[in-house]
């Protein structure tokens, strides 16, 4: 059974930096992609990093050059994926979720859809 569980979320102040862990296990997949979202309540959940099996990272050009994704593989099915996060804004501050799940589906590149697992969140509040 494939588990995500989202760690490090806290209440920073502007400017300050945290890392966000996501857990995972269970995964079967040997061609992958793993993300970070986040979510404000009301809104819809935005992508905010991605990284695959080759280890190439996207990013949304809101946090892109203050936030960087990483994965670490323990073994074929657990792995640690990263949100090292600095120059905090307040508009940073949602649940953040970490997503995993196969690097292709239908021939779409990591298109984070229904075949993909989900964590339950861990919450960024950045106070100005």
């Amino acid at each position: 059974q494939t588990k995500l569980v989202e760690s490090g979320g806290d209440s920073v102040q502007s400017g300050g930096s945290l890392k966000l862990s996501c857990a995972i296990s269970g995964f079967g997949y040997s061609s992958y992609c793993l993300g970070w979202f986040r979510q404000v309540s009301g809104k819809e959940r935005e992508r905010v990093a991605s990284i695959d099996t080759e280890g190439s990272p996207t990013y949304a050009n809101a946090v892109r050059d203050r936030f960087t994704i990483s994965q670490v593989s323990q073994d074929k099915t657990t792995k640690t994926l990263y949100l090292q996060m600095d120059g905090l804004k307040p508009e940073d501050t949602a649940m953040y979720y970490c997503a995993a799940g196969p690097k292709f589906t239908n021939g779409k590149y990591c298109p984070f859809g229904s075949r993909y697992y989900w964590g339950q969140g861990t919450q960024v509040t950045i106070s100005s």
